[in-house]
């Protein structure tokens, strides 16, 4: 069965399933009050990381900074997108398209070079192994163009990491017109460090025949070449008793702003406290006023503290699950499972400019409109070191640091 792979135009045969998906690492032992003491706070050195290397090279007009404001918080470029935030991707996108940025993108220079997969409308669909690739944070998924060399090519390539590899897919490629590429699959190969040659992928791409052809788009290049939007006529798709799903979005950067390469850093679980201390450090200085604890639905994606047994204990001092902050109340939600899920209300109150004291004394079992009331009171401090409307960074419980993105 042949797959189209990455919602760009992959078409492989199965692959073993990777499973590197990164696990918040969460922590509690104990409920006891804890106070923040100054000598604990962050020390804010910015260290050479990628968030301040391609800071200078990044440009966005205002409606680009639209689109990547709506792409803030949606994990697996897609996968666990909510209506709402598809609705609001799908807003700018159509801005940007309106607009039309380059006048015909594929006669450009802009458009060459390799471009990183941000968002895809169907990077949940068809295969497990394609939801592997595309919904996977761990992995990087790239597209190149290279069109003016004696050789015209695009190629599709998704990075499993530094220390493994990647598999690239290429395709001979030809301009149709000033939106428009054709492309056929023609070779694949796997890169492995470990390696010291390439491994053919066995894919009969001569056999595929039309299967192997497809069209993109290009319905937005943006005057820095940052930013490119495409739209396809190859979506994740299997060509085997499964129906064809076509017209397919895709959102591609060159490069990326802080935010976006802050939570990468986030995804692949590696150094990350460097970035949380480079990430404050840069925005220290563009911060007006105190700040606040903004109402919302927010899902913690990191901590710093390693994970416990007494995941009852975690969840009621909010170190997992998601925090919902509305009306002077905070509710945290732990799914359990069967449909069954942890909740405990409290209340928050600001002790500071950036310090809040948090009571949560109401705790339950719940299962739809049927709650088992438990025993339970959490009393601790939280200090908010960064905040938008999109990502919070706070110090809690046992001076251990979180993340939390904004959901809804």
């Amino acid at each position: 069965m042949a797959i189209e792979i990455a919602n760009l135009g992959f078409q492989l045969n199965p692959l073993p399933a990777f499973s590197p998906v990164f696990v918040p690492r969460t922590i509690l032992r104990s409920s006891k009050r804890f106070r923040f003491d100054r000598r604990n706070l962050l020390v804010l050195r910015p260290p050479a990381s990628s968030l301040v290397d391609e800071q200078s090279q990044v440009s966005f007009t205002e409606p680009e900074t639209r689109l990547i404001d709506s792409l803030i918080g949606i994990q697996g470029r897609g996968r666990s997108a909510s209506p709402q935030q598809l609705n609001d991707v799908e807003s700018a996108v159509q801005a940007l398209e309106g607009l039309g940025g380059v006048p015909d993108p594929t006669s450009s220079n802009l458009i060459e070079g390799r471009w990183q997969l941000m968002f895809t409308t169907r990077p949940g669909t068809a295969s497990p192994i394609q939801r592997t690739f595309v919904g996977v944070d761990n992995f990087s998924v790239f597209q190149e163009v290279y069109l003016r060399t004696d050789d015209p090519r695009v190629s599709n390539i998704v990075r499993f990491s530094e220390a493994i590899g990647e598999l690239k897919v290429e395709a001979a490629a030809s301009i149709k017109d000033g939106k428009r590429i054709l492309f056929q699959f023609d070779r694949a190969a796997f890169s492995f460090k470990f390696l010291p040659f390439k491994v053919p992928y066995p894919v009969p791409f001569r056999l595929l025949g039309d299967e192997a052809k497809g069209w993109l788009d290009t319905t937005y290049l943006s005057q820095s070449g940052n930013l490119r939007i495409s739209r396809g006529n190859k979506g994740l798709r299997t060509f085997s008793n499964v129906s064809v799903v076509q017209g397919t979005t895709f959102v591609l950067q060159k490069n990326t702003e802080p935010r976006q390469r802050f939570l990468s850093v986030i995804s692949k679980g590696s150094g990350v406290m460097e970035a949380i201390n480079e990430f404050i450090s840069l925005n220290q200085n563009k911060a007006t006023g105190e700040p606040q604890l903004l109402e919302g639905e927010w899902q913690m994606i990191w901590s710093s503290q390693q994970e416990t047994d007494s995941w009852l204990e975690n969840a009621a001092n909010g170190l997992m699950g998601t925090q919902i902050v509305k009306g002077g109340q905070l509710k945290f939600l732990v799914d359990i499972l069967l449909g069954l899920k942890f909740s405990m209300i409290g209340k928050y109150e600001k002790i500071g400019a950036n310090t809040y004291e948090i009571t949560m004394d109401d705790a339950a079992i719940v299962g739809g409109q049927v709650g088992l009331p438990m025993e339970m009171e959490s009393k601790f401090n939280i200090e908010l070191l960064y905040t938008d409307d999109k990502i919070r960074i706070t110090r809690g419980f046992r001076n251990t640091t979180f993340v939390h993105l904004r959901v809804g």
